[in-house]
């Protein structure tokens, strides 16, 4: 069982060339996944995507990734007929406002296109680095979410066990609960009908009752339910979004179970069933 949440962080440097991946991760229904990177290397985005959506189920997960090379090579260009420009305008400014001023060589070479670098980039030449950064950083969140997937697998199976204390405890009352109605409407009858009682009746009568207060068939399901919630969290590795639907039906039952039955030792393993669900929920929202 692997957590949502992680953070990885790894770098490569050879000679003047420096790459760094960054990772964040956090709890999303599905994979959200953003690549941050500089626009001069988009052409390998839909690479890096791929990789990372093949590692990593569900999570909102953010990419960074951050190039630099102290060795570029690169050009500049002066364009002195607009720099020209510019300065000529500055000065008929200057003119018209009154003012004795020039503008300075620092003020022209900061306007926009005066000044042009053009670096050579290629970015196949970055290809292999960004991977095994990317692929180092992978497997440091795979090793963070896996972690902390730990904790909050022994945190839900705690809670499990409660849930099946509980319906155990129910199993046992179950059989008293249908004794004690049988008891209660023969008692009732008797009381208003005397000796002539009409057996045939009392039978009718115990099971409509026995239908309407029998949660029988809710503790089965119930138990197959938390059978196939605790195989799901031993055996499948991302199984976040099965034990989101067992968790439903869970409550479901136990909900029914509340509602059918008047017993007061059941009514409370139901709201113990029912903090016990509500934690185990609370920490399935983190889980892939």
């Amino acid at each position: 069982m692997n957590s949502m949440t992680g953070y990885a962080y790894q770098e490569i440097r050879e000679n003047k060339i420096f790459v760094s991946c960054e990772i964040k991760s956090y709890n999303s229904r599905f994979l959200d996944l953003q690549v941050h990177l500089p626009p001069w290397l988009s052409v390998l985005e839909t690479d890096i995507r791929k990789y990372i959506s093949s590692r990593f189920g569900r999570g909102k997960i953010d990419v960074y990734i951050r190039v630099k090379n102290e060795d570029e090579s690169f050009t500049l260009t002066l364009n002195k007929t607009l720099a020209l420009s510019y300065k000529e305008a500055a000065e008929d400014l200057a003119s018209s406002l009154g003012l004795d001023e020039k503008p300075g060589l620092n003020l022209i070479l900061g306007l926009e296109g005066v000044a042009v670098t053009d670096i050579e980039r290629d970015a196949e030449l970055y290809r292999t680095m960004l991977n095994e950064t990317a692929a180092r950083a992978a497997d440091m969140l795979e090793t963070e979410r896996r972690r902390e997937g730990e904790h909050t697998k022994s945190s839900i199976l705690s809670h499990l066990d409660i849930l099946e204390a509980e319906l155990e405890k129910i199993s046992i009352e179950i059989p008293e609960m249908e004794d004690a109605i049988k008891i209660n409407l023969k008692k009732r009858f008797a009381e208003l009908l005397g000796d002539s009682i009409d057996e045939n009746r009392i039978l009718t009568e115990t099971a409509s009752q026995l239908v309407k207060y029998s949660v029988s068939e809710e503790i089965s399901r119930l138990t197959a339910h938390l059978k196939e919630f605790r195989k799901e969290t031993e055996e499948n590795p991302a199984p976040g979004k099965k034990l989101d639907f067992l968790s439903q039906e869970i409550n479901r039952e136990i909900n029914t179970i509340g509602s059918k039955t008047p017993v007061l030792d059941v009514s409370r393993s139901v709201v113990d069933m029912k903090n016990a669900l509500e934690n185990i929920r609370e920490q399935l929202r983190n889980v892939e």
